[in-house]
C-alpha cells in the first residue's frame, strides 16, 4: 500500500500558471494544476483564461487542437475558446455562448456556468490564477513589484523546476536557518528575524555571501503573500531581486519558477562577475534543497532543539491556507 508522504492537502492561494510572454492573443495551451487538467488561453481583446479542459458535452480537451491549429493548441474565437470536437464555444467564465449546429441551447448549459473557472490577473509578467477548492473568491491581492515592472531593470532571468514535494515544506525552508549551514554549507547560521501576520510573512536574514572575491557580508529580506507568491531582495553585494514562484501541480508535486532581475547601470544590462555569481549561487542552492525535498516525509509535531528557526510558528501561519485540515497536526 502507498503511502503519502505529505498529508496535508493543496493549500488556496493565487498561484503562477504562465509568464505573460508565453501566452500571446490567441494562444490555448493545456496545462496541469491543482490536481488537474486545464486549459489557458488568451481571447482576441487580449484577456487571459483558465478553465477546467474537459468540454461537458462529450469530454474533449479544449487546450489541444486539429485541422490548422493541429499541435498548436485550442482555437480562440472572439471571447470564447472553441471545442475541436463539435466546435461548443466556452467564454472565459465557462459558460457556453454558442453551439453552432444546435437548434436551441440545452436548458442544462443556456446561460449557465458548465466549465469551472478560475480568476485570473497579470502583473510582474505573470500570469496568477487564484484556487480554492470550495472555489471561493479570492481574499487578497498578488503583490506588485517595481523591480518586475521596471524598464530600470534588467529583464527576468528565469528558471523553472518540476520537484516531487509538497509547497509547503519548500516554504518551510525560509523558517530553518541551520539547514543552511549543512545543506548550502554557509561559513555560518544566517541571523534570523521572521514575523508572521495575516497572509504575510517577513523575513530579514544577515548572512556571509560568497562572491568571486570571497565572502561579504550581505543582508536577504524575504517575503510572501500567501503560499504561492515569494519574493526576496538581496543588498550588500548586487543588489538582486528574485520572484520565486511555487504552484501545486497536484498533492505531490509542484512547479517551482525562479525570476530574477538586476538594476541596470547606465541603461546597460550588467551579466558576469558578483551580479552573475550570486544569481548562480541561488540557484545552485535550490539543486542543494531539492534531493531532500524530494526523499523526505512530512513530520507532524517534529522533535525541535533550541537552535532551530520558528518552525512551528511558521506552520501555525502556514495552516490558513488549508481547507478542512486538522492544525493540531502540524
Amino acid at each position: 500500500m502507498e503511502r503519502r508522504r505529505y498529508p496535508m492537502p493543496m493549500p488556496f492561494g493565487w498561484y503562477a500558471v504562465a509568464y505573460s510572454d508565453e501566452l500571446e492573443i490567441g494562444d490555448a495551451i493545456p496545462v496541469t494544476y491543482f490536481g488537474k487538467d486545464l486549459v489557458l488561453f488568451r481571447t482576441e481583446s487580449g484577456k487571459s483564461c483558465l478553465l477546467d479542459a474537459y468540454c461537458p458535452h462529450l469530454g474533449a480537451h479544449l487546450g489541444y487542437g486539429i485541422h490548422e491549429n493541429a499541435g498548436r493548441g485550442g482555437r480562440i474565437q472572439g471571447e470564447s475558446i472553441v471545442c475541436p470536437f463539435h466546435a461548443w464555444k466556452f467564454n472565459g467564465e465557462g459558460i457556453c455562448t454558442d453551439i453552432p449546429y444546435a437548434k436551441n441551447m440545452p436548458p442544462k448549459v443556456k446561460g449557465k456556468k458548465c466549465l469551472p473557472s478560475y480568476p485570473i490577473t497579470e502583473t510582474n509578467q505573470v500570469i496568477w490564477a487564484w484556487y480554492h477548492p470550495d472555489e471561493c473568491d479570492p481574499l487578497w491581492e498578488v503583490e506588485q513589484h517595481e523591480e518586475a515592472n521596471s524598464t530600470e531593470w534588467a529583464p527576468l532571468q528565469r528558471y523553472e523546476w518540476e520537484i516531487a514535494t509538497h509547497s509547503q515544506e519548500m516554504a518551510e525552508n525560509a523558517a530553518d536557518p541551520a539547514h543552511f549551514l549543512y545543506v548550502h554549507r554557509t561559513s555560518s547560521m544566517p541571523e534570523w528575524d521572521i514575523e508572521y501576520e495575516e497572509f504575510r510573512s517577513r523575513g530579514v536574514q544577515k548572512a556571509r555571501m560568497p562572491t568571486p572575491r570571497g565572502e561579504v557580508d550581505g543582508a536577504i529580506i524575504n517575503a510572501s503573500v500567501g503560499p504561492g507568491q515569494g519574493f526576496t531582495k538581496f543588498v550588500g553585494i548586487a543588489e538582486t531581486f528574485l520572484m520565486g514562484m511555487t504552484t501545486p501541480i497536484d498533492e505531490d508535486r509542484v512547479k517551482c519558477r525562479f525570476a530574477f532581475t538586476q538594476p541596470k547601470v547606465d541603461g546597460e544590462v550588467v551579466t558576469g562577475g558578483v551580479n552573475g555569481a550570486i544569481i548562480k549561487n541561488i540557484v545552485g542552492q535550490l539543486e542543494e534543497d531539492k534531493p531532500i525535498w524530494e526523499n523526505k516525509i512530512y513530520r507532524p509535531l517534529p522533535v525541535l532543539c533550541d537552535g532551530d528557526g520558528p518552525i512551528a510558528k511558521f506552520r501555525k501561519w502556514y495552516s490558513q491556507f488549508y481547507v478542512d485540515w486538522d492544525s493540531s497536526q502540524m
